[in-house]
């Protein structure tokens, strides 16, 4: 799997806290993003391990394909802002 080059991926797995939190944060928000669990899916596995220094830190997240280790949801926001701006566009 690698990152989705216009949009927003959240990389996360079950029980991790700090993809709960993101997670819940980014519902609030009116911004359309993808979400993978990468226990589910060993390419997207991989691919947070090959921007991770070779662990699987998660939440990783991927802005326009530009990859972000555990981002808060302001620094994630920031990074839609500069850029991908067209997905705040075409929010509902």
């Amino acid at each position: 799997m690698s990152a989705d080059q216009d949009g927003v991926v959240v990389y996360w797995r079950p029980g991790c806290p700090y993809c709960m939190k993101l997670r819940l944060r980014l519902r609030f928000t009116r911004l359309r993003y993808t979400e993978v669990n990468i226990w589910r899916d060993p390419e997207a596995a991989a691919y947070v391990r090959s921007v991770a220094d070779g662990n699987e830190t998660v939440p990783t997240v991927t802005v326009a394909g530009r990859a972000m280790v555990n981002p808060s949801k302001r620094q994630l926001m920031d990074a839609v802002v500069t850029h991908a701006p067209h997905l705040l566009d075409k929010a509902d």
